[in-house]
């Protein structure tokens, strides 16, 4: 009798068809390296994945923010035996104090001599033989007994919630525009959540940025990595740009022209890299740059899919996931980006594309791209 994880992956996963191998290989593969330096041993039983580790809690706090998987059990494992099945219910229900419970069998080995709804009843009757005090409930019932028969029996006893999603790394790459903000590391956890592989492109502007402010979007960076394994976070020196923009163009037009440079940068980073679109935290009407004429300019200089996950989420829902997804904590620390100094007092929110182009017909945009993308600094995190 030993204690596993029972491993439960997405529905959207059994739905894929001849590629359901690849994504269950790629899984796996995610599985294990979120594993590392632990000793662990994957087991299987009639196509259901457990995990066996003598460190069982640290194994399955790593293993539950895996994208891929729907939820975790931690099973009781005893022999396909109506006695041991039965002790080991009983044994479960009595470490719970409850009042009332319920079984839920299912059987999978049809080898097996009796059918779920016969489990149902007899390790019910079991268990009311045994403890005078409880009671069966069906419908709301304080303790559920759930048991699967396989090869093995397992009983239940936790389950816990996971990232769920599509696994990582199996629908492409993009590249998440990374503020020190709220939004954007939320918007990074839900592409990486659909298995889009994440890099990070951060804007710094020293000296108007400090040090603390890039080390806090490289904090944010490992944040992510808890979940993907592993992230590349390029730090573009963008001052010379922004001291262009303000020397040379409208004041009230200096938002929207930085995020158009910011989106060529992106787009350039991505071509050279071999990624297929960018990401933003963007949600409609936030800010003044985020109205939907913004949008669609800023849009205009990229060469490659803009997704925009949190575009019609409210603020409290991405502040919600924030703290979720543990980001928050950093996200709020006071240290300025580049999106947070030199901001007009009257920005312009419904920006004309004609009017954009002709502003930005001032500066030498190659150059000054060039020159951002020659000097960027790289981190693996």
């Amino acid at each position: 009798m030993r204690k596993l994880i029972l491993v439960k992956y997405a529905s959207e996963i059994f739905l894929k068809g001849q590629n359901r191998g690849k994504f269950e290989r790629k899984l796996k593969d995610n599985i294990k390296h979120v594993l590392d330096g632990l000793e662990y041993e994957f087991v299987m039983d009639m196509n259901r994945w457990f995990i066996y580790s003598e460190n069982l809690e640290e194994a399955a706090d790593r293993i539950k923010k895996v994208f891929g998987i729907l939820e975790i059990c931690i099973v009781k494992e005893i022999e396909a035996d109506m006695e041991e099945i039965k002790e080991a219910a009983l044994e479960y229900v009595k470490s719970t104090e409850s009042d009332t419970f319920k079984v839920e069998a299912k059987r999978a080995n049809k080898a097996f001599p009796m059918n779920s709804m016969e489990v149902n009843r007899e390790v019910g009757a079991y268990i009311l033989s045994k403890d005078e005090d409880i009671k069966v409930d069906v419908n709301s019932p304080q303790c559920k007994v759930n048991i699967e028969i396989r090869q093995k029996a397992y009983v239940y006893e936790k389950r816990i919630k996971a990232a769920g999603g599509l696994p990582y790394g199996m629908n492409g790459n993009t590249m998440l525009m990374l503020s020190g903000g709220i939004d954007s590391p939320v918007a990074g956890y839900c592409m990486a959540r659909r298995g889009v592989e994440l890099n990070c492109v951060y804007y710094h502007s020293h000296p108007y940025t400090s040090e603390r402010a890039k080390e806090k979007v490289k904090d944010l960076a490992k944040i992510l990595s808890f979940y993907t394994g592993k992230v590349k976070l390029y730090v573009v020196p963008f001052t010379d740009i922004q001291m262009n923009i303000i020397e040379k163009c409208r004041e009230d037009e200096l938002t929207i022209i930085m995020r158009r440079f910011m989106m060529r940068v992106a787009c350039k980073l991505a071509e050279d890299n071999g990624l297929q679109s960018v990401t933003t935290g963007e949600s409609i009407g936030q800010v003044a740059s985020q109205t939907m004429e913004g949008l669609v300019v800023s849009d205009d200089v990229s060469d490659r899919p803009v997704f925009r996950p949190l575009v019609a989420m409210d603020k409290t829902d991405i502040m919600d996931m924030a703290r979720q997804i543990g980001t928050y904590e950093t996200s709020i620390l006071p240290y300025e980006d580049c999106c947070t100094i030199f901001v007009p007092k009257h920005p312009k929110t419904k920006p004309r594309l004609q009017d954009i182009r002709k502003s930005e017909s001032v500066l030498d945009v190659d150059k000054l791209v060039a020159e951002a993308i020659e000097n960027v600094e790289i981190y693996d995190l």
